[in-house]
């Protein structure tokens, strides 16, 4: 690798499985030190002693936990360059069979969590030693674009659209040289997909339909963009959808 993270602090929700997993793994890789952040403190662990990330545990719709992991890296190296805001969860249910409660649960972690990953980011990132500085990047989806029946998963990253440009555009506003960008993955094959096509080997062509490109993505494909994004190379890109879907959003459905 290129080492285009060397010397950059990073934080890394919902970095113990699948995308933030490959975006931890390419970090390190990069020259960054990464917190890996998770509620997931085994496989956590694990990820973060294999390729010499920390570890913190974190439950992203807690604003005292996030409080908590901002007081440590202020207290630490006091330097925060990339927020990776990856932490999300489904629900599988349409309108007619969410209750209030799984809505609730998931905008606090999609949506709400995200949000407080912003405001920790942009806390810390006022205050680096060399001035206001850093990358912000929130995790949506193609669903951002294209509805599926999960009612509260569709909306919540519908709404990471909105989350990011007001948070670019104040940040701007400011004079801050924060930017903040979202990345859209499409179907791409992560481990639990994999377990998937497994139990249920039609879902793999199901899933490879959903791109011109006839294919799933890969995890590397979308660690490789939060890459772009967290790097010096992004330096004019904020406010930014960054599609990862293999064009699912640009074709028309086939007669």
């Amino acid at each position: 690798m290129s080492d285009r993270l060397q010397n950059k602090v990073a934080v890394v929700t919902g970095g113990a499985s699948g995308i933030g997993e490959g975006i931890v793994r390419r970090f390190c890789t990069e020259g960054a030190r990464v917190i890996l952040a998770d509620v997931d403190e085994a496989n956590g662990s694990r990820i973060a002693a294999e390729c010499g990330a920390d570890f913190a545990l974190l439950d992203v719709s807690s604003a005292e936990r996030w409080q908590s992991l901002a007081n440590k890296i202020r207290d630490g190296s006091g330097q925060l360059d990339i927020m990776v805001n990856n932490a999300g969860v489904v629900s599988g249910l349409d309108i007619t069979a969410v209750s209030v409660e799984v809505w609730q649960r998931l905008m606090s972690i999609n949506l709400t969590g995200m949000m407080l990953g912003c405001q920790a980011a942009i806390s810390l990132m006022r205050d680096n030693p060399g001035g206001a500085s850093g990358s912000i990047i929130n995790m949506a989806s193609s669903t951002s674009y294209l509805a599926i029946p999960d009612v509260a998963y569709t909306t919540s990253k519908a709404g990471v659209v909105g989350l990011t440009k007001s948070v670019a555009v104040h940040c701007a506003n400011e004079g801050f040289n924060i930017r903040c960008n979202s990345i859209h993955p499409g179907a791409t094959l992560t481990n639990i997909l994999k377990t998937a096509i497994e139990q249920a080997p039609e879902v793999e062509d199901a899933c490879k339909k959903m791109s011109p490109l006839n294919r799933m993505g890969t995890v590397e494909e979308v660690a490789a963009m939060a890459v772009f994004l967290a790097s010096d190379e992004a330096s004019f890109c904020t406010g930014g959808q960054y599609a990862v879907e293999g064009g699912t959003v640009s074709q028309h459905p086939k007669m």
